[in-house]
């Protein structure tokens, strides 16, 4: 199995914003593209007079063929994180103030199922097969996740609301 990655993602955000919604957010993009969400890591430390620090460890994976797989890999960092109150509308709106920093990376890997590992003439068959692939893997499914990391990029900084409204690369998938 191998696999290529993409070049790494980095989001900050410093300010108060609603947590809750912005893993709700995530979750229900990667629930509408077909990827499976798991929390693979999580460390609260003990809090300072400034606040808590948080750390997440997010994982999405989704098996594109029986050949390929997509997995991305999300970091979160928070430090001087407290719970702070609005009120908007007229109604209470608890959310959080922090420093934020989301790492986002992704790769495309290969033979996910194990097919061709194993003994050798199963290996030397996965490394042919992967020279035939070599131009479709590059060209179509790193493609297209490198523009999907970046669609979610973009959610998230219209989210934080550090975006302009138009998106670079809207429509380039042909999607809606």
């Amino acid at each position: 199995m191998s696999s290529l990655p993409l070049p790494q993602i980095t989001l900050r955000y410093e300010g108060p914003f609603d947590f809750d919604g912005m893993y709700a957010a995530i979750i229900d993009w990667a629930k509408n593209y077909g990827y499976l969400w798991l929390e693979t890591g999580y460390k609260h430390k003990v809090p300072s007079a400034k606040g808590a620090e948080l750390e997440f460890l997010w994982e999405m994976t989704k098996n594109v063929t029986e050949y390929i797989s997509y997995k991305i890999t999300f970091t979160v960092h928070t430090w001087d994180t407290t719970e702070v109150e609005i009120i908007v509308d007229g109604k209470k709106k608890t959310l959080t103030n922090s420093r934020i920093h989301l790492l986002i990376e992704g790769k495309v890997e290969t033979d996910w199922q194990k097919r061709f590992s194993g003994n050798k003439f199963a290996q030397k068959l996965g490394g042919w097969y992967e020279k035939l692939m070599g131009k479709n893997i590059e060209g179509i499914y790193w493609d297209q996740l490198y523009y999907r990391i970046w669609n979610l990029h973009a959610l998230l900084k219209k989210y934080f609301d550090l975006q302009s409204k138009k998106y670079q690369y809207k429509g380039y998938l042909k999607e809606n």
